[in-house]
């Protein structure tokens, strides 16, 4: 905004100013960063554990001019599409991202459209875990008591106040003063590019554009001290709002303000124009992270989660695709997964408890899933997402441990005699099986992606080998006249191991002090006149947006 009003005082005339101010919004929106990665200590790149020496430390904008996509989803981040050349019209070789891997460029899908008149059950929404796990207040109480615990359970802060409200919008706020005067809130959409269809490749990012950038009442933010941004990764979707507890002027509370802004993201009205923007926006970014880093940890991404559909569903998407794609195709993704019990809400700063809760149900009260999915637009899509569904809660990690994981099933490397985390959810009843059904839903639908596609990635992998009973070894070899050294990455995953009671906690903290002095040893044996490595690095960090725990030696 700063800018548009320089520009109109430089210049004179009505028509200069508007051109002034167009010119403005345009950059604003091609400036955006891909934001694939959430933030956070385990989120910096695209596995969210990844080295240093793979990509360069990650950007982020923020300003009241309009959210500023971390660039998380470009090299440190997850998903995207890589880099090919194909031919112009005229036979000269043109620029394309439309295949990570080398691969032949997909047609793009064809869009079906259809309307939907009658509001009926939405045909994504199915019972599942809340998303407030220990702070869901029947889980909270189960966890007081210490029913199950082999130790303390830990303390839950005084002052959290978490709840539903009846259309199965979850919240939580935590008060806190500092810094005084503000508060911050995020919502998130338990969706992200894992949850796309085959001819939705991408669309979640430009919905998350489209949503934030086309909402009028986050503009309303701009000029009050505020900073708004959004990002979108492998599991969710997230928008957040960073403002002042009162006005600058006029003294009133900013909270209204700031959830009517989020509340809009839920009912966004994908305007064309808006869509057309923000497709250029995010084409733009499809150039900017495509660096050979951002190769190297799409590669590396694919090989650790080959057996699942998160080697095959970067956020970036598709090019063609992401040309392809019209307003009834992003009101689709938007109305199919934008519903009230599939995001949650999070409150923290110096704000009256009481005040947050009247306004959390004043805002989105009204939110209903039967009336998102009354505007689903392309209903040849709903039998796929109802699969999809059907599938995620009956034998992915997103129901057996925790609704903030992609909709994924791994290959452990558990020791013998210790379950799988989905082996122990299915015998404690954990999933839930649409008993409508004849068959198990994991047979009917792929949901890991394990057949082979017409738009994926062709990618020369080598065989698993099994080096021992039980223990196999998945390698991958990946070469490019742009990597200038060579570099040796060996992975194990394994569950995220929950941290509920002290005896947990006490674990957890050991294990990261051993790996912190294992670093500086390796460090410090890095600095001697001839290292046999440039850099080597040993960890274990949980990963949200994998859906697990990965070790690494790289």
């Amino acid at each position: 905004s700063l800018q548009v009003t320089s520009c109109a005082r430089r210049l004179s005339g009505r028509r200069h100013h508007h051109t002034a101010m167009k010119v403005t919004m345009v950059r604003s929106s091609a400036a955006l960063l891909v934001a694939l990665l959430p933030s956070g200590s385990d989120a910096f790149s695209p596995g969210g554990h990844r080295r240093n020496h793979v990509r360069p430390a990650p950007k982020k904008k923020s300003d009241e001019s309009g959210p500023s996509l971390p660039i998380d989803v470009a090299a440190p981040p997850p998903p995207r599409s890589g880099l090919g050349m194909g031919k112009d019209d005229g036979g000269s070789p043109k620029f394309s991202l439309s295949n990570l891997f080398s691969s032949d460029g997909g047609a793009a899908a064809p869009s079906l459209r259809g309307s939907a008149a009658t509001l009926e059950p939405h045909p994504s929404k199915r019972d599942h875990i809340n998303p407030l796990n220990a702070l869901y207040p029947a889980n909270r109480e189960t966890i007081e008591s210490g029913a199950g615990l082999s130790s303390p359970p830990l303390p839950f802060h005084p002052d959290v106040v978490s709840g539903v409200l009846d259309n199965g919008f979850s919240y939580v706020f935590l008060p806190n003063r500092s810094p005084p005067g503000r508060f911050e809130a995020h919502l998130q959409v338990f969706s992200g590019s894992a949850d796309e269809l085959q001819p939705q490749q991408g669309i979640a990012h430009l919905t998350e554009h489209v949503a934030y950038m086309g909402s009028r009442k986050r503009e309303r933010l701009f000029g009050t001290g505020s900073q708004t941004n959004a990002y979108t990764d492998f599991h969710h979707t997230v928008f957040y709002a960073a403002c002042p507890a009162r006005t600058p002027r006029g003294d009133a509370h900013m909270l209204p303000m700031a959830l009517d802004a989020l509340c809009d993201v839920m009912e966004a009205r994908c305007d064309p124009a808006r869509i057309e923007k923000e497709r250029q926006a995010v084409l733009s970014e499809m150039t900017m992270v495509n660096t050979i880093e951002y190769r190297v940890e799409c590669q590396i991404l694919s090989t650790l989660h080959r057996e699942n559909r998160l080697a095959k569903r970067f956020p970036i998407g598709k090019e063609s695709l992401i040309r392809s794609w019209r307003q009834d195709d992003v009101k689709t993704w938007h109305r199919t997964h934008y519903r009230p019990d599939n995001v949650l809400l999070y409150v923290v700063g110096d704000l009256d408890p009481e005040m947050v809760q009247k306004t959390v149900q004043d805002k989105f009260g009204h939110l209903t899933a039967e009336r998102q999915g009354a505007e689903i637009k392309i209903p040849e899509l709903k039998p796929e997402a109802s699969d999809l569904a059907d599938a995620t809660v009956a034998g992915t990690m997103k129901q057996a441990q925790s609704w903030h994981y992609p909709p994924v099933r791994h290959d452990f490397c558990v020791v013998e005699g210790v379950k799988d985390v989905l082996d122990a959810a299915e015998e404690s009843g954990q999933m839930i099986i649409n008993d409508s059904k004849d068959r198990d839903p994991i047979s009917v639908y792929d949901i890991h992606l394990q057949q082979p596609y017409d738009m994926d990635d062709k990618v020369q992998l080598l065989k698993e080998a099994e080096v021992a009973p039980g223990k196999r070894i998945r390698p991958h070899i990946f070469k490019h006249e742009l990597l200038q050294n060579f570099s040796f990455h060996l992975f194990a995953k394994r569950p995220v191991e929950p941290i509920v009671d002290m005896e947990s906690f006490r674990r957890s903290l050991a294990r990261r002090i051993c790996l912190a002095a294992l670093q500086i040893r390796l460090n410090v044996g890095g600095r001697s006149d001839d290292p046999a490595f440039t850099f080597v690095e040993f960890n274990q960090l949980d990963s949200a947006r994998e859906g697990c725990a990965v070790c690494s030696l790289d």
